[in-house]
């Protein structure tokens, strides 16, 4: 190979180069631009876990039955949820699962711009649950 050609696929290599690094800076200010911080980075649900004493309780989530302890599930970070633990035999237990809007999400989506906090206001992805795990300890009936 004479020098030109050498050249010529210096060049033909290096402008791959320039083209992959442009791609690469547009979907990276794309991703920032387009998504809020929590959205990219936490998701608009928590998972939840759900234990018991003694174990095998139904868990009704606003009134639905979800399933039996343990139990995980994903919830919306945006709701406020009423928990209900039953069992034959024992007194039902009431929990209130609360969420607050993380200051660090705000803080961060300020700094990249208004589209962020939209999206992460919209999505509901700033937000998050007051608890990881609710335990219930239910008392025979008497």
């Amino acid at each position: 190979m004479n020098k030109a050609e050498q050249d010529l696929t210096q060049i033909a290599q290096l402008k791959k180069m320039v083209a992959l690094s442009t791609v690469m800076v547009v979907v990276i200010i794309g991703v920032h631009i387009l998504g809020g911080c929590a959205t990219i980075f936490k998701g608009a649900h928590n998972n939840v876990d759900f234990n018991s004493d003694p174990v095998g309780e139904q868990v009704y989530v606003n009134g639905s039955l979800m399933g039996t302890t343990p139990i995980n599930l994903k919830l919306e970070s945006k709701r406020t949820y009423t928990i209900e633990f039953k069992k034959d035999g024992y007194d039902p237990k009431t929990y209130t699962i609360t969420n607050h809007v993380g200051v660090g999400w705000i803080v961060l989506d300020v700094l990249f711009g208004l589209v962020p906090i939209i999206v992460d206001a919209a999505t509901g992805s700033w937000y998050e649950l007051d608890q990881a795990a609710v335990n219930a300890v239910l008392e025979e009936q008497q």
